[in-house]
């Protein structure tokens, strides 16, 4: 039987390494989307582009609102 990780091992809370996880994702894929932004202009493909650009503005606003969430809860 596998033991899932609460917090007991590394110390942070499932709830609180989620937010942590989920802003990281986020940058992640605004990093990612960044280099296939430049893949579809390379190929003269504007609406691919658009398109990602328009995921990596979602990604960047889930971004800082994870930091946000963060902050409140470091701060409270």
């Amino acid at each position: 039987m596998a033991t899932q990780e609460t917090g007991g091992i590394t110390g942070t809370k499932d709830k609180d390494y989620n937010i942590l996880w989920f802003t990281e994702q986020c940058l992640d894929n605004v990093l990612r989307l960044e280099q296939y932004v430049q893949d579809a202009e390379r190929e003269g493909d504007q609406e691919l582009a658009d398109f990602f650009r328009r995921a990596q503005h979602e990604s960047r606003k889930g971004a800082e609102q994870g930091k946000e969430m963060l902050r409140r809860r470091i701060l409270a």
